[in-house]
């Protein structure tokens, strides 16, 4: 794990998840007066410049003496073209990139920074705002050890992170885990309608389907055993549990659903990439 407190930090995009990441480094030792935050609506951020961060309206404003060692890039990946230039100058072998907008290549970053640029693309996902997010993340050549291991702990300040070699599983990542949390949330949704639909109280079984999910989501995070035997252990033989499990585990059920809609999500992700 990498001390952040040395870390000179530009932050550009200071929204939801840019925003839920900032707050993760500060936790960690990243010093305020050290980053650099680029925001036009800095609504909500009043207590970190108190603590002295640095926020910026757009990046012509930055200080030409400001040298940070680490740019991560966290605007919309379609205000990205009007974004990227103003931090080419601060391409070089010393400074990271690390990108987390959404297909969006090592090659486009290349395209405008330069081949020799050391850049980081990678995909989080929501939950990184409690703590409990899972980043992928995938290294151009240039990349240094030191410089990875400033991305892994800058990333693992909203939760877990894995790499890859090959930057095409980019996109089934996006497509399993980045929009995985709609999916989930789906299912709440779905949960708590089927329930209403079998004379439970709307409110009564939008309560149960959210507790259950989220309950059952951290006992899968905490459990030794896989999700597989956990499913196994909630199934009594000739149980109502088994009754449910015998129509979503049919030829027709949710795995080949889920099959369709990943396989949708990660062409989908191809094509704005490309």
């Amino acid at each position: 794990m990498v001390d952040l407190a040395p870390t000179r930090l530009l932050l550009v995009g200071c929204g939801k998840m840019g925003g839920a990441m900032l707050n993760g480094w500060l936790a960690r030792g990243l010093a305020p007066g050290r980053g650099l935050a680029i925001e036009p609506n800095p609504m909500g951020l009043e207590d970190l410049i108190r603590r002295g961060l640095h926020v910026l309206p757009s990046g012509d404003a930055i200080p030409a003496d400001f040298d940070p060692n680490v740019v991560v890039l966290a605007v919309k990946p379609q205000m990205m073209d009007g974004a990227i230039g103003f931090y080419a100058r601060f391409a070089r072998p010393e400074t990271l990139f690390l990108s987390i907008a959404a297909g969006k290549t090592i090659a486009y970053f290349q395209r405008h920074l330069g081949g020799s640029a050391a850049i980081v693309r990678a995909m989080p996902n929501t939950p990184a705002a409690n703590g409990r997010g899972i980043s992928v993340a995938v290294a151009s050549p240039p990349v240094t050890a030191a410089q990875r291991a400033l991305a892994d702990t800058l990333l693992a300040a909203c939760g877990e992170v894995a790499w890859v070699e090959e930057e095409a599983l980019i996109d089934p990542v996006t497509a399993l885990s980045g929009g995985g949390p709609a999916y989930v949330f789906l299912l709440i949704e779905t949960l708590a309608e089927a329930g209403r639909k079998a004379g439970l109280p709307a409110d009564l079984a939008l309560r149960l389907a959210r507790v259950t999910v989220s309950g059952a989501g951290e006992l899968a995070r905490l459990s030794p055993e896989s999700a597989e035997q956990l499913r196994r252990n909630v199934t009594s033989p000739k149980g109502t549990t088994l009754e449910a499990l015998n129509v979503l585990m049919a030829e027709n059920g949710i795995q080949p659903l889920f099959d369709r809609a990943i396989a949708a999500a990660t062409r989908r992700s191809r094509e704005l990439a490309g």
